[in-house]
């Protein structure tokens, strides 16, 4: 039997405690010479200030005279002037692309983009709809080039797009097309062509539906769409209409409609929230004031485009990447290969949900504990390493530990990061310090909802801390108010999250009970959540008033509405209903 003597002078033992000894004298050696503590734009100790007054109002350590900030460029004051600031910067630069079962990105410049935008917006007024008569056309894909195309094309001539998505169902896709009085419907694939001809007999303001991609237009489809006496077009069709019957592009108003987005309705039909160019505008140049100057977009910069752009998450991301010449590499569309596409596009940011981000924790930890215990040691001391790292606020991807225990993990996610958002729901701060070890980057964690244009508050760069996210963006300001049913106070630091400001939406679609629900008389937008002022100025979401929660793809569920489900079985006598925004499932007990 090998004693402690004759175990360390086996050579692979021997070798490994010479890496330990040579990567930790090269460790200390780096972190005398440098730092990497990364720029804040405020005193992270103090990053909102609460302005005088009963209300309590938080607003951004960057604008605490009120003075908010609406946009970053003056050329860029609308989603189209925002395409044409990036195309002047990288007209005959890569803009979308595809990824593609060769292992590579299928790349079209701003100035094909732009093109082809011009043919699909001329051919959509061709087919009846008018420029800047805030005109809805449904949009039903997965995304897609196409889909970015589509975008392009609405924004050029003051169209105004309406995402609709699975989820959803096909009688709340009736519903929306009847309450938006939409004529146009743009979809990808057979099977969502069929759903929406399905409803068409209950649809009556459907008049067409152009299919993105010919293939998906059957003969079957034909006949379905002649006998619900729609018509259909080719994509392809589209663009010679356009090409035929050009016109000159109608940009619109920085207050003109950009969106009209609809949340997920848990809780009856969903409400359809408007939202103008100069919401998303400013809920950009928050982020990016936010941001700055710790990290920056530039042209060149890298977006992979798998969130669906049915929300406003990914909107906003994409709207970054175009305002500053950067490009968008679109997924394949099959969330399997995910992963792959990553590794294709080589993103400069990875804009994520928490439920992909815990998938990545948890795949790196099975790797590790079924590695061998030399690997394993390696890694649990660049853990230790990097963990000591952040609670002095340095967050580095270029230590001997990046090279012997996470390259590997980095390379996973394209070798190329700067930086990862995270959004739609609570990330756990166990994860967040985890994937800040790792990857080396800033894990910046976002909060607001649809009606917000997507984001209110964002955790800062150099701010490594958890539990929290973030101040007020320089774009709004923010207050609690009493919830005395639940016992929470504003004079606590405590209440209901309310917003205000130039990212705030104008209103519910069609809907103008819900919207004063949802906006009071001073422009108040009340969001449902309960939040908690910490010491430094930065939010902490504590609790739910309305009896909804969220999981952790970002789905709301409504506990009643599937209590009502299991209680309609006979054999269930009593159900409850448990939710936890970390995990991505519900649990029902029933008895």
């Amino acid at each position: 039997m090998l004693d402690v003597y004759d175990i360390l002078r086996q050579p692979a033992v021997y070798g490994t405690l010479g890496v330990f000894v040579v990567a930790t004298f090269l460790d200390l050696l780096r972190r005398r010479k440098e730092r990497f503590l990364m720029a804040s734009p405020v005193d992270l100790k103090h990053q909102s200030i609460e302005l005088p007054g009963e209300e309590r109002v938080h607003v951004s350590a960057l604008t605490p005279d009120r003075n908010f900030i609406e946009y970053m460029h003056e050329d860029a004051r609308t989603v189209y002037q925002a395409f044409l600031r990036g195309k002047a910067v990288n007209g005959d630069a890569d803009c979308m692309g595809s990824c593609t079962d060769k292992g590579s990105v299928d790349w079209i410049s701003y100035n094909e983009v732009y093109e082809s935008a011009k043919e699909i917006g001329s051919g959509l007024i061709h087919l009846g709809l008018k420029p800047k008569s805030e005109a809805l056309i449904g949009i039903y894909a997965q995304n897609r080039l196409e889909w970015g195309l589509f975008e392009v094309g609405c924004i050029t001539y003051s169209l105004v797009n309406v995402p609709l998505y699975d989820t959803l169902g096909p009688d709340v896709c009736s519903y929306i097309i009847n309450q938006g009085d939409i004529s146009i419907v743009v979809c990808d694939t057979t099977k969502r062509i069929s759903a929406v001809l399905e409803k068409a007999s209950s649809s009556p303001s459907l008049k067409i539906i152009i299919g993105m991609l010919p293939k998906e237009i059957t003969p079957e489809i034909k006949q379905e769409a002649q006998d619900a006496n729609v018509q259909i077009f080719t994509l392809q069709e589209l663009r010679e209409l356009g090409k035929k019957h050009m016109q000159d592009p109608s940009p619109p108003e920085k207050d003109d409609m950009y969106t009209v987005c609809y949340t997920s309705g848990t809780t009856g039909n969903p409400k359809g929230a408007m939202l103008t160019h100069a919401n998303i505008i400013a809920a950009g140049a928050g982020l990016q004031k936010a941001c700055y100057p710790a990290l920056t977009f530039i042209p060149d910069q890298c977006h992979i485009s798998y969130l669906p752009l049915a929300h406003m998450y990914e909107r906003l991301n994409v709207l970054m990447m175009l305002m500053h010449g950067g490009k968008i590499a679109f997924y394949r569309g099959d969330v399997k290969v995910i992963i792959d596409d990553v590794k294709m596009a080589r993103p400069s940011g990875f804009c994520s949900v928490p439920r992909l981000l815990n998938r990545v924790h948890d795949k790196v930890m099975q790797g590790v504990n079924g590695t061998n215990w030399i690997k394993k040691t390696i890694f649990n001391m660049g853990m230790k390493s990097k963990m000591a790292d952040l609670e002095k606020g340095i967050c580095r991807n270029n230590t001997i530990w990046d090279k012997l225990a996470f390259k590997k993990i980095q390379a996973v996610l394209g070798g190329n990061l700067e930086v990862v958002f995270s959004g739609a729901a609570p990330l756990s701060p166990e994860v967040i310090s985890f994937l800040r070890c790792v990857l080396g980057v800033p894990v910046l964690e976002g909060y607001g909802q649809t009606e917000s244009a997507v984001i209110s508050t964002l955790t800062l760069p150099g701010d490594h801390t958890t539990g929290q996210v973030g101040p007020p963006l320089p774009c709004c300001e923010i207050k609690l108010i009493d919830v005395p049913e639940m016992e929470y106070y504003a004079k606590e630091n405590k209440g209901e999250i309310c917003f205000r400001g130039a990212n705030v939406f104008k209103g519910y679609l069609n809907n103008p009970e819900k919207t004063k629900e949802a906006l009071d008389d001073e422009e108040w937008l009340h969001s449902g959540d309960i939040g908690m002022w910490l010491p430094n100025g930065t939010l902490k979401i504590i609790d739910r008033r309305k009896n909804i929660f969220k999981l952790a793809q970002g789905e709301y569920l409504a506990p009643e509405k599937i209590e009502t489900v299991y209680s309609s079985c006979s054999l269930v006598q009593q159900i409850w209903i448990y939710g936890d925004s970390l995990q991505s499932y519900a649990v029902a007990i029933g008895a």
